[in-house]
């Protein structure tokens, strides 16, 4: 039985997620129909619905100029396209950073961001908001010539003198090259784009695949949101390295300081020794071959710090060949399914738990109050109706007596809501507490004073002041939300009082803080000391114009981290509030219906029957809400349950 490729798991994955998706609108359109979901319910599951539409699987490739990423990119996810997709050939075919994605709004394209903006405010995430600030090439799905063409600019270079250079933080002065191309021509070449965004209906990209290719240190070093967001966000690393060049210094640096390194981060990281074919020689026998590329992987192993198999020798160029070609010994040859296997086992499953784990909590926290919501219906249904046969045979002095209770009820009820609505005015003091002290505002304003700070600052003991002071402030701000986040928990217990006192369903509020944020703050700060003390001092020049760079990357990250702490506090507060106040308006509901049925009764006798037949009917009619929740709620559970034994059972 063939074997199961990373392109067959992530078809499969998508499938699996479409299917967890359609079944999650079901109930979300089940609970409206219905008139069951409150606005924090909806939240939760729009936002799930948003996760699992916008669900994507980042692979990145790194390497060094000239170890055949884009040929091992090819072989893996496009061999079946019956061309190449990216441009590989002899010499550097990537100068920058380029993403392979599907964006259905954009025509099939280029887009390519100009050098210049190295010396522009902004990060890549800023610009990639400014439309105006790319050049697009359309892409002519019709002609593969014509597409290869226009996927050649990716290589393109323009002359620069040393002052271009160091201010875009592209000057290595310890690349002997560099200096004689300077002393030379008084000028180098350097890549003519930043990075580029490579929109293409492939079917593999329209599920959710992004690709991110990223060639050499210095492209690294010198772009931090590479450091800080796009490697960190990829859910599995490939580092190439060459047989035919072996482990140089730049690969090691790159491996050392820029993935081995991850920090906190659950990545599949994986080496490829690429270029094997090199390796084949047909006066050597087949075990002597293979003698000699297991020495390459164990030197390249030991000198990565790294276990044996975690080093995968592999020829791209031969296996995408063998693919095209439909020769399973030449693909097996290659060593490439191994590869593919190593993802297939890592990558997908890890991923799919993931989202499956989110998803199910999403999901969890919404049936769970809404099926205390029905059930607290019920009892309060049969509890009308227990009170509804004791007026059996009772004479009207009696009924007369019982309406007199619920009318007390009612007013009783009536004087807590005035302490709840109390409790309300203290909750929404607090949370607008919280809300400046997390808000966005504060946090712009420390980012603009730490930008005009730098600027005034030359030498690096003033940048290393001005960026610690910027993190002291923004860890204030979450320790002070963190403070009114515990405020605002206590009035659970003010609550729960109430609802004793007025026999109210018990609500249990989700657990929450901020302490995830505040170690990623922590992170981002570590991360920041890391580079000053490393690639920063590498430069002997231009360390203040990459150090305000790395800051606007790093200000993005961190603004980012806080629109996300914001919008998980807007949900929490909405998940602390609405089963309160949806518990509130219940009781009162059935308070009021409770009076109607006994004054009806007192009103005429004879309807006593007919209302107790109704309750019953409507009691018939929450049962089979409760049903029918807990079938759609089994339905999304075992299209979850999917990603436990599908992989299994289809690499069997």
């Amino acid at each position: 039985m063939k074997s199961t490729t990373l392109v067959d798991e992530f078809e499969h994955y998508s499938s699996w997620r479409d299917a967890v998706r359609l079944r999650v609108v079901a109930l979300r359109d089940w609970l409206h129909a219905h008139e069951l979901g409150d606005a924090e319910s909806a939240l939760r599951l729009d936002q799930l619905l948003g996760r699992l539409q916008a669900d994507t699987l980042n692979v990145a490739f790194v390497a060094e100029f000239s170890r055949g990423k884009s040929e091992l990119i090819n072989a893996i996810f496009f061999s079946d396209y019956s061309r190449r997709v990216l441009p590989s050939a002899a010499g550097r075919t990537t100068m920058c950073p380029t993403e392979l994605a599907y964006t259905p709004a954009r025509r099939p394209s280029l887009r390519l961001l100009p050098i210049e903006t190295k010396a522009q405010a902004g990060s890549i995430a800023d610009f990639k908001r400014d439309d105006d600030a790319w050049t697009e090439l359309p892409l002519d799905l019709d002609s593969a010539a014509n597409m290869s063409e226009t996927l050649r600019h990716l290589a393109d270079t323009i002359p620069a003198d040393r002052a271009t250079a160091t201010a875009y933080g592209l000057i290595d002065p310890d690349d002997q090259e560099t200096l004689r191309s300077l002393e030379r021509d008084g000028s180098i070449a350097i890549p003519r784009w930043r990075h580029a965004l490579i929109n293409f209906p492939h079917p593999l990209l329209k599920q959710g695949l992004v690709i991110l290719d990223t060639p050499g240190l210095n492209a690294i070093g010198t772009e931090p949101e590479l450091t800080l967001n796009m490697l960190p966000a990829a859910h599995a690393v490939l580092f190439l390295l060459a047989a035919d060049t072996g482990v140089t210094k730049s690969d090691i640096a790159i491996w050392r300081e820029h993935i081995a390194a991850a920090h906190g981060t659950s990545r599949a990281r994986l080496v490829v020794l690429n270029k094997i074919d090199g390796l084949w020689d047909d006066l050597k026998t087949a075990a002597e071959i293979d003698a000699e590329v297991a020495r390459q992987a164990a030197t390249t192993a030991a000198l990565l710090d790294v276990a044996p198999g975690q080093v995968y020798p592999v020829s791209a160029q031969k296996a995408l060949v063998a693919k095209v070609r439909s020769d399973d010994a030449l693909l097996a040859k290659s060593r490439l399914p191994e590869l593919e296997a190593a993802l297939t086992q890592e990558l997908i499953p890890c991923k799919q738990a993931l989202v499956a784990e989110s998803a199910s909590a999403a999901v969890e926290d919404v049936v769970i109050k809404t099926t205390e919501l029905l059930e607290t219906r019920l009892a309060i249904l049969q509890d009308q109706i227990d009170e509804l046969q004791g007026l059996r045979g009772k004479n009207r002095d009696a009924i007369q007596h019982m309406m007199a209770k619920a009318n007390e009820d009612k007013r009783q009820f009536e004087r807590g809501l005035q302490q709840f609505n109390a409790l309300r005015n203290v909750f929404a003091s607090q949370v607008e507490t919280l809300r400046r002290q997390l808000g966005m505002s504060a946090l712009r304003r420390a980012v603009r004073d730490t930008r005009h700070a730098m600027e005034k600052s030359r030498f690096s003991g003033g940048l290393r002041d001005a960026m610690g002071r910027f993190f002291r402030q923004v860890d204030d701000n979450l320790e002070a939300s963190a403070a009114s986040i515990s405020e605002i928990r206590m009035m659970t217990a003010m609550y729960r009082k109430f609802s004793d006192e007025h026999g109210l369903a018990a609500v249990n509020p989700p657990d929450y803080g901020l302490g995830k944020y505040r170690k990623e703050m922590v992170r981002l700060e570590r991360i920041f000391d890391e580079r000053f003390n490393t690639v920063f001092k590498m430069l002997t020049v231009g360390q203040s114009q990459l150090t305000a760079r790395f800051f606007e990357t790093l200000a993005s990250k961190v603004v980012q981290v806080f629109e996300l702490a914001n919008n998980e506090t807007e949900a929490w507060l909405k998940a602390l509030i609405a089963p309160m106040e949806t518990q509130v308006r219940e009781h009162e509901i059935q308070l009021r219906r409770r009076l109607e049925n006994v004054s009806r009764i007192h009103a005429a006798t004879e309807t006593l029957d007919e209302r107790i037949v109704e309750l019953e009917t409507s009691m018939a009619g929450v049962g089979d809400q409760l049903e029918n929740l807990a079938r759609i709620n089994a339905g999304i559970g075992a299209a979850l349950a999917v990603h436990d034994e599908a992989p299994r059972a289809r690499t069997a």
